[in-house]
């Protein structure tokens, strides 16, 4: 800080303290980050929408300005041009890498929601219960082919023999069967 004649203080402009943080002195480049900390942390939010990679890239950015502080331009003795250009070439890279990072990674697998899996077998078995009581409403001849034949695969020669009845039997207790279970669960 230097006294003007009048005894008031006048702050240091960029151009002095960049020049004096070139020659190595800490004190002034710690100057610069406080009086302009804000205003790239402010930029780099603006850039990503994230508090947390505003953090990253004002970090970032002063940084950089510590290792290239020998050959900074500043536009009308501000440095705010300069850190703000580096935030935004940060951010950019970052950006890119993390686009090139996702193109490379495998698409996730789809991975189904519990509660859908869940809301599933309550369904399933919802309807399994309306197929269970809607065979038990046969007729007993009827519900004896259902029971062997559709849930229990048996082709129909077999279920026949087993009933000790004719196979056009069996066929016509199917037939009825399914045009009653077809009416009972429409019904439900």
């Amino acid at each position: 800080m230097r006294l003007t004649g009048l005894g008031a203080p006048v702050e240091p402009g960029d151009a002095d303290l960049w020049a004096r943080a070139a020659r190595g002195d800490r004190e002034a480049f710690t100057a610069l980050v406080e009086r302009h900390a804000q205003a790239v942390w402010n930029h780099a939010y603006r850039l990503t929408g994230s508090w947390a990679s505003a953090e990253d890239l004002t970090s970032g950015t002063f940084l950089t300005a510590w290792r290239r502080r020998g050959d900074i331009t500043l536009v009308r003795d501000s440095a705010l041009p300069w850190l703000f250009t580096v935030a935004g070439n940060l951010a950019r890279d970052e950006h890119r890498g993390r686009a090139r990072l996702l193109r490379r990674m495998p698409a996730p697998a789809a991975v189904s929601d519990h509660a859908d899996g869940v809301a599933d077998r309550i369904d399933s078995e919802a309807r399994l219960q309306r197929i269970v009581d809607a065979v038990r409403a046969l007729p007993a001849a009827q519900r004896q082919v259902v029971e062997l034949c559709l849930l229990g695969e048996l082709p129909i020669a077999d279920a026949a023999a087993l009933l000790e009845v004719a196979e056009v039997t069996v066929r016509a207790h199917l037939s009825r069967a399914r045009a009653r279970l077809r009416a009972l669960l429409e019904e439900t």
